[in-house]
């Protein structure tokens, strides 16, 4: 073997060595006429190879100082020359082990040995660089480890070229993204799909759905009063009662079935496949029956329910966010009927839930363009006739538009909170009215105001009222209130003693609707009341309906027992008018007599102007 070949053999422990020599050799073939001036010489030689140490020195400690970044050196047969301590935790071997070993018995997994192996030869051969690129590649453990990988050549156009693999640790970097992916796709808590992951996962389904003919089956489902759960026993308990409930879930899901926690205590199914009407029934029956078994928090067990909404594909919507709305449609519909109901999607509900959020829009401006208005229908003696009382009555005439009737607006309201406004405004107007009326001579009718729960129980409403009455000069006989049974389900100590602060000041206080709530006779009992308003809908069938007139002959017995003033609405006909009159009850109101009717005309009324009803003689 010649010395060239020996030289080309030599295994340097880093290419700045070869440099050095290079260096070396250079000084000592130098020209005589230099070497006069020896001393001179031989300085700038020794502050060259003192530099290039200082290089090579810092260069080493750069190396070693990147922990992310492993790099390793290799000969033209592609065995370790250099191996920096990065090296060795990124993929397990000591410089030791691996100095002498070939690339591809070290890092390369099987797969890559081949490729790899003719890159390195063409790169040497052929001047074709290898791209730098993400790659897996192989720890002593065997594991795959994910590092970007880039490439550099020294001496490639000599005998000599030595490769060196700057290679970065991506864990961290991939772990993130996993990390990232896994948030951006899944519930956290449940680690079931998120709604956007279903809501792609859905398209794909529907078409495969519509390919082959199939139907497919959309079950949306919220936990009932869940937020009761998180109140009164903690979140904690509330976040295991929504993992053993995607759990159940689970069990019940079939291969090609979708299930996603959308919301806060809100989970949705989509069941493709479907070919005829027994399947969508058997598959959410089978849903309903997760929640028959109850569940354990707080080491007690609890019955739970939800409220489902069904939408079907191509039947209810042809795309998947068309399908989820429908589905969600349905479910709030459920929610109304009461716990564990459940609704499949309609498309009234659909046009019914747009219609309301119009109104609601509309809602918003109503009272700023002045379209609400007072209307007031009187109540009559039932044996003489004579206008008693009125009771005012909102309305809303939009600025386009037909009317909307109190039924549809009113619980518009409580929803979005505009009651309140709406409340104070019917108290005002109601005020104003009765104090023009008693200039006009008019006043010695009563007003009565309806009054809702919410209403009520918020704080300083019967302040307000009394406020306005001392503000408008009225009397506490003058402006009366009505309430629903229900409505006092809410009250609490403060509103039983505002009530009982008007009651004995001489405000009229009415139960309306009485016999359509909970626990009449109980709010009789603890509420200072004045007057009962008998329900229209035993009303309207008692003439022909003995258990109707049984329970309207006992409302007037019990409230003219305990001193009340009885009034029965909703009166039609004549019928009913005798039915009411032979069970002694003391005041009517109804069409049979007077509609609702604006302030000019119940001016008109109160003058004579207009004749009144008929019929009401002994």
């Amino acid at each position: 073997m010649t010395g060239r070949e020996n030289r080309h053999r030599r295994e340097p422990e880093c290419p700045l060595e070869e440099s050095h020599k290079d260096l070396c050799d250079m000084t000592e073939s130098e020209p005589s006429i230099d070497r006069l001036d020896s001393g001179t010489c031989e300085t700038e030689v020794d502050l060259l190879r003192r530099q290039y140490l200082e290089s090579e020195h810092r260069f080493r400690a750069l190396l070693e100082s990147l922990p992310k970044v492993a790099v390793q050196g290799y000969d033209r047969d592609r065995r370790v020359i250099y191996w920096n301590e990065a090296s060795s935790r990124l993929y397990g071997y000591s410089a030791e082990e691996a100095q002498g070993q070939l690339l591809e018995d070290l890092i390369i997994p099987d797969f890559m040995r081949e490729s790899v192996v003719q890159a390195h030869r063409a790169w040497v051969q052929n001047n074709i660089e290898i791209p730098a690129e993400e790659l897996e590649l192989q720890h002593k453990s065997g594991i795959l480890v994910p590092v970007f990988s880039h490439h550099v050549m020294l001496g490639e156009h000599t005998d000599s070229p030595l490769m060196f693999c700057v290679d970065v640790d991506l864990a961290d970097q991939k772990r993130a993204h996993r990390d990232l992916d896994f948030a951006t796709r899944f519930d956290s808590l449940t680690h079931l799909f998120n709604r956007q992951t279903f809501e792609n996962e859905l398209g794909l389904l529907i078409q495969d759905c519509e390919r082959q003919g199939h139907h497919l089956a959309l079950v949306y489902l919220d936990i009932d009063h869940f937020v009761e759960v998180n109140d009164a026993l903690g979140y904690e308990q509330g976040n295991y009662l929504l993992i053993d409930l995607a759990q159940r879930l689970r069990r019940c899901q079939r291969a090609t079935d979708l299930i996603a926690r959308v919301s806060s205590d809100e989970f949705v199914l989509a069941f493709p496949g479907l070919l005829k009407e027994a399947d969508i029934r058997r598959l959410v029956n089978k849903v309903q029956r997760v929640f028959r078994a109850p569940f354990v928090l707080n080491g007690r067990e609890q019955q739970i329910s939800a409220c489902i909404g069904v939408a079907l594909f191509p039947d209810n919507g042809l795309a998947a966010r068309d399908l989820i709305r429908n589905a969600d449609v349905a479910k709030n519909r459920a929610k109304l009927d009461g716990r564990g109901s459940l609704r499949y999607f309609q498309q009234q509900l659909h046009d019914e839930l747009v219609r309301q959020h119009d109104l609601g829009t509309q809602l918003d401006q109503a009272m700023e363009n002045g379209e609400f208005s007072l209307h007031y229908q009187p109540q009559v003696s039932a044996t003489s006739g004579r206008i008693e009382n009125l009771e005012a009555l909102l309305r809303w005439q939009p600025a386009e538009g037909p009317q909307v009737g109190p039924g549809e607006f009113i619980p518009l309201a409580e929803r979005s909170g505009l009651i309140h406004r709406l409340g104070d405004w019917v108290m005002e107007e109601a005020c104003r009215q009765q104090q023009v009326w008693k200039r006009m001579n008019f006043g010695e009718h009563r007003i009565d105001i309806n009054v809702s729960g919410s209403q009520l129980t918020r704080p300083g409403f019967l302040e307000r009222f009394e406020s306005c009455l001392v503000r408008y000069g009225l009397a506490p006989q003058d402006i009366g209130i009505e309430l629903t049974e229900n409505v006092l389900i809410d009250a609490d100590e403060s509103v039983l003693e505002g009530l009982t602060r008007l009651y004995h000041r001489g405000v009229r206080i009415a139960i309306d609707d009485f016999g359509t709530g909970y626990s009449s006779l109980s709010y009789l009992k603890h509420f200072p009341v004045t007057a009962l308003k008998i329900d229209r809908s035993f009303i309207r069938d008692a003439p022909n309906q003995p258990k109707d007139r049984a329970i309207m002959e006992a409302a007037i017995f019990i409230g003219h027992r305990l001193g009340l003033e009885v009034v029965a609405e909703g009166v039609e006909n004549a019928e009913q008018l005798t039915l009411l009159r032979e069970m002694h009850c003391d005041l009517i109101q109804g069409y049979f007599f007077y509609r609702p009717m604006p302030a000019e005309e119940v001016v008109r009324l109160l003058a004579g102007f207009i004749p009144g009803p008929e019929g009401l003689s002994d």
